[in-house]
C-alpha cells in the first residue's frame, strides 16, 4: 500500500513535470545606423528637416517592443550611431557586428546602404529605413536587406493612380537638378505610362535665384503652355517647389514632392488608431512624426512582431519568419503588411497629403491585381530582377 506522503511528493513531481516550461527570456539587441550627406543650402526657406529623423521613430518602436514583450519576457534595447560620414556609418557597422548585433536599421544613401549590406551578408539583417531609389529594389538587392521605406516608383504609383481616377491626365512635369529629383522624376515618368497619363511638358529647373522676391514673375513664364490638368513636381530637397503653387501660368493644382504629393507617413494620418501612434510619437519626440521615424519603428516593430511570433530571435529565424504567411504587420495603414519575397519591399497603402489634411491612400479602388492591391504600387515580381527569397 503507498502511503499518503509518498503519493503526495508523487503527485506534486508528475504537477511538476506536466506543467509548461518557463518562458525563456529573449534578450533583443537593435542597432540604428544614420548618416544623412550634407545637403548644401537650400533656395526656399522650407523648415529643415529633423537631425533626429529616424532616430525617434527607433526609439519608439524599441518602446512599444518593450511594453508587448515585458508580458513575454522579452527585453529590447537599440544602440543608435549618427555617423559624420560614410567612413563612420561603416565603422559603426563593424562594431556593431563585433559586438554581436545581428538586427540592424540603417537611414543612409544608397550606396552605403549596399557597402553595409555586403558587409553584413551572413552576419546580419538589415532594414532600410531611408533610401527610396528603385535599383535597390530592382536589379542590386540584397538578400540580407529590406525595405520599410517606400521606394521612388511605389510613391509615384500612388500619386499617378490618383491622377488618372481624377482624370487629371495631362500634366506639365518640372524636375529639380538633384540625383534625388531626378529619380523621383524617372519614377514619375514611369507611373504615367503605367497609368495612362500623358506628359505634356517636362522641363528642367535651371534658375538659382531667390525665389522669395522673383517667383511670381518667373514661375507663371516657365510654366506656359495651352493646357493641362495639374503640375507635377519633383523638388525632394525644397528648393523651389513651395513657389510653384498660385504662381503657375494656368490655374492648375500642385502635386509631387510640394502641394500634394505621396508620403510614408504623415501627421495628418489619423484613422485605423494612427492617432494613438501620432500621439505617443510627439510624446517621446516633441514633434511631428514623419516618414523615416515611420520606416525606422515599422523595421523595429516587424522584429518585435517576428520574435513574440517564433519565441526567439536571430537575424536568419526573424529573416524566414518575415517572408512566410504568418507574419502580418500591424501598422495603422488599415491593412496588415507583408514583405514582397523577390525585393524584401514592405508592402504598404501610400497616403498623399497636403500640409493640412489627408487626400486619399492608394492603392485605390478599381486598379487590380491578381495576389495584392499593395503590389500595383511600385516594381511588381516580373518587373524586377530580384529574388532573393
Amino acid at each position: 500500500m503507498i502511503s499518503k506522503g509518498r503519493l503526495l511528493v508523487t503527485s506534486v513531481l508528475c504537477s511538476w513535470l506536466l506543467a509548461p516550461a518557463a518562458a525563456i527570456a529573449i534578450e533583443v539587441r537593435i542597432g540604428y545606423i544614420q548618416w544623412v550627406p550634407d545637403q548644401g543650402p537650400v533656395l526656399s526657406n522650407v523648415t529643415p528637416e529633423p537631425e533626429d529623423a529616424g532616430l525617434r521613430g527607433a526609439e519608439l518602436g524599441i518602446a512599444d517592443n518593450n511594453a508587448t514583450g515585458k508580458f513575454l519576457d522579452q527585453r529590447y534595447a537599440v544602440e543608435s550611431v549618427i555617423a559624420s560620414d560614410e567612413e563612420g556609418a561603416l565603422a559603426a557597422l563593424d562594431g556593431m557586428l563585433k559586438n554581436g548585433i545581428d538586427l540592424l536599421v540603417a537611414r543612409v544613401p544608397a550606396d552605403t546602404l549596399q557597402a553595409m549590406a555586403r558587409k553584413a551578408d551572413g552576419k546580419a539583417l538589415l532594414f532600410n529605413a531611408g533610401a527610396s531609389d528603385d535599383s535597390l529594389r530592382i536589379s542590386e538587392c540584397q538578400p540580407n536587406l529590406l525595405h520599410t521605406i517606400p521606394s521612388y516608383a511605389m510613391l509615384t504609383d500612388a500619386l499617378a493612380q490618383w491622377l488618372n481616377m481624377r482624370r487629371w491626365k495631362e500634366v506639365f512635369l518640372i524636375t529639380g537638378p538633384t540625383e534625388q529629383d531626378k529619380a523621383w522624376a524617372d519614377a514619375f515618368r514611369r507611373a504615367s505610362k503605367r497609368f495612362g497619363l500623358d506628359i505634356i511638358a517636362d522641363k528642367p529647373w535651371t534658375f538659382d535665384s531667390d525665389l522669395r522676391r522673383t517667383a511670381s514673375k518667373e514661375l507663371p513664364t516657365f510654366t506656359q503652355a495651352s493646357d493641362y490638368d495639374a503640375v507635377v513636381v519633383a523638388d525632394v530637397r525644397g528648393d523651389f517647389g513651395e513657389y510653384v503653387p498660385f504662381n503657375t501660368w494656368l490655374p492648375r493644382p500642385v502635386v509631387g514632392t510640394q502641394g500634394m504629393g505621396p508620403e510614408a507617413w504623415h501627421r495628418v494620418v489619423e484613422a485605423w488608431g494612427a492617432a494613438q501612434l501620432q500621439n505617443r510619437f510627439r510624446e517621446l519626440a516633441g514633434r511631428e512624426m514623419n516618414s523615416e521615424d515611420y520606416a525606422a519603428w515599422a523595421a523595429i516593430r516587424s522584429i518585435g512582431t517576428t520574435v513574440t511570433g517564433l519565441g526567439k530571435a536571430g537575424h536568419s529565424n526573424i529573416r524566414e519568419y518575415l517572408f512566410s504567411d504568418d507574419f502580418q504587420l500591424a501598422a495603422f495603414k488599415g491593412r496588415k503588411l507583408t514583405y514582397r519575397p523577390w525585393n524584401g519591399q514592405l508592402r504598404q497603402p501610400i497616403p498623399l497629403v497636403h500640409p493640412q489634411g489627408l487626400v486619399a491612400t492608394p492603392p485605390l479602388e478599381g486598379f487590380l491585381h491578381p495576389d495584392s492591391e499593395l503590389d500595383t504600387l511600385g516594381y511588381d515580381k516580373p518587373e524586377s530582377d530580384c529574388r532573393i527569397h
